[in-house]
This record gives structure tokens, C-alpha cells and sequence, in this order.
């Protein structure tokens, strides 16, 4: 029987995350990379401060303090800051393609500094994902130069991201995936902060419509999926919650085409479907495993 609740709840996670790679996209028509993340970052702090006060929330132990900010560093402040100059030279949907390898990157750390058990899916699942990412690489080389560095940038993005993912399992087990989401986006805002100057400028000369697509990102994508995604977390469990994010790349390039009249290359449509094949199968032993643990590894995908 159809769960609405949770049906809902999937399709909001889904549709705002996808939405962020054309938001992203647009607004660096106007803004710095920088200012983007910025900006973005302290909306999304703003309202969590909100959240914070009607829940109560704690401040974490000083002795975390600092693998926070590390882990806020690396998951918030180089994660946006490099997707976003990736974005200045590659679509929003080639983007979310390449951003979907987080799992796979994940996966890979886990392996080298916790000698998580890797079996046959996630090596095959690894190497095809890699052959995908190669071969939009390749279709980006027939391109100028800097579309390639657009793409390594995303995958750093990617990387950063995986970094964030492997290592905050203890704090969230301490602190809760809310409470330690809302200490994260803090401790990236916090580091965003040396790219203050000038941001009121910028947003003086930006045109209105741009500076509301950098709203909608700091409040929608950056905020509402993690709520959504606890919720069907604390319902269903991590597999659940991951299975359906499968679809974030195809919604994105759906909404990248209508809003941005982005059109997926060939190698971009090939490539894609390489990859997003070789994240489903490095996931799919673990989808059997974790069905109903909630402490699972999530990738955002904003």
C-alpha cells in the first residue's frame, strides 16, 4: 500500500536536490563562486538558527569542535565553493552525474581507513562507475580546455563530499543526523566567511531574479531534504532513503532543460547511464544489508 507520507517525502528530497545543479548554474551567471556559497550558506544558517531554538538543540562537547568544523569545512564550504566554480564551464545535469559518484567515493575511503569489507559489486561497481566518469571526461575534451577543469572541480566537490560522509558516523550517533547537520552547515559558514567582502556589492549590481535563485538555495536544498531524509530514514531505514536518489541526476537534467535549456550531449547521456549504473551496483549488496539501520552513510546531492 502507498505510504503518502513517505512517498512525499522522497519526491521533496528528490526534486530540491536535483533542483540545486541548474540553481547553481544560474546563479553564478551573477555571483562569484565564492558569494554563491556564501550567501547560500548563511540563509541555510539563518533559518537553521530558527530550527535550533524550537528544538532545543545542544551545542556539541568542545572536544568535537574541531572534527566538526573540519567535516563542515570539507562537506559545506569546499564541497559548494568547488561545485560551483565546476559549474561555470559544465551543465547542471553532467554536474548531479558526476556528483552521484559520492557513494562510490565513499565507499572507497571507508575501504582504505576503516578496511570496510569491499566484495565483488562494489569493485565492479567502482570500476564502472570510473569508466563512466572517463568517458564524459572525454566527451569534455573536445571542448576548450577549462570544461575539463569544470569537471575535475566536481569531482573534488565529489571527493570533499565522500571525505564529510566516512568520517561523521560516531557524531552522528552522538549528536543525531539533525543536530549534527545544523553544527556542519554552521562550521561552513563560519569558513565562507573570509569571502564576506564585496558580498553586499554583489548583491546591489545582481539582477533581483538571480538573487532569489541564491535564496531558494539557501533555504530549500541546503535545509529541507535533510529533514525530509530523516524522516524516511527514522521510518524505512538508510536503504530505503538511498534507493530513490538514484533519480536526483535524471530530475536535474529534466529541470536543467526546461529552466536553463540545457540539452544532455551524447557522451554526457552514455556516460551518465555508465555511471549511474556502477553506483547502483556498488550499492546494491549494501541496500540488502543496512534495510533497516539508520546510521547508514547519505549522500547529499546539492
Amino acid at each position: 500500500m502507498l505510504n503518502l507520507k513517505l512517498t512525499s517525502a522522497h519526491l521533496i528530497t528528490i526534486i530540491l536536490w536535483a533542483s540545486a545543479f541548474p540553481g547553481i548554474r544560474a546563479a553564478v551567471t551573477a555571483y562569484s563562486p565564492e558569494h554563491v556559497s556564501l550567501l547560500r550558506l548563511l540563509i541555510g544558517s539563518i533559518t537553521l538558527i530558527l530550527v535550533a531554538v524550537i528544538q532545543g538543540i545542544r551545542l556539541p562537547e568542545v572536544k568535537d569542535v574541531p572534527i566538526i568544523l573540519l567535516l563542515g569545512f570539507l562537506g559545506f564550504s569546499v564541497y559548494q565553493t568547488a561545485l560551483n566554480y565546476g559549474e561555470q564551464t559544465i551543465s547542471a545535469g553532467v554536474a548531479s552525474l558526476l556528483v552521484s559518484t559520492t557513494p562510490i567515493f565513499t565507499a572507497l575511503l571507508a575501504l582504505l581507513f576503516f578496511r570496510e569489507k569491499f566484495g565483488f559489486w562494489e569493485w565492479a561497481g567502482s570500476l564502472i562507475g570510473f569508466s563512466g566518469m572517463a568517458f564524459i571526461f572525454l566527451g569534455g575534451s573536445t571542448e576548450r580546455f577549462s570544461l575539463n577543469i569544470g569537471i575535475i572541480l566536481v569531482l573534488v566537490a565529489s571527493l570533499s563530499e565522500s571525505i564529510y560522509f566516512v568520517f561523521q558516523n560516531a557524531y552522528l550517533k552522538k549528536y543525531g543526523f539533525v543536530t549534527f547537520t545544523i553544527y556542519t552547515i554552521w562550521s561552513g559558514t563560519i569558513f565562507m566567511m573570509i569571502f564576506s567582502p564585496g558580498l553586499g556589492k554583489a548583491i546591489i549590481h545582481a539582477p533581483i531574479d538571480i538573487t532569489l535563485v541564491v535564496i531558494y538555495l539557501g533555504i530549500f536544498p541546503t535545509v529541507i531534504p535533510y529533514f525530509t531524509l530523516a524522516y524516511i530514514i527514522s521510518r524505512t531505514g538508510a536503504s530505503e532513503a538511498t534507493s530513490s536518489l538514484y533519480l536526483t541526476p535524471v530530475i536535474s537534467f529534466l529541470i536543467a532543460w526546461i529552466w536553463l535549456g540545457e540539452l544532455p550531449t551524447t557522451y554526457a547521456i552514455i556516460g551518465g547511464m555508465i555511471t549511474l549504473g556502477g553506483v547502483f551496483l556498488s550499492n546494491m549488496r549494501k541496500h540488502k544489508l543496512i534495510g533497516g539501520n539508520s546510521n547508514g552513510n547519505i549522500s547529499s546531492y546539492d
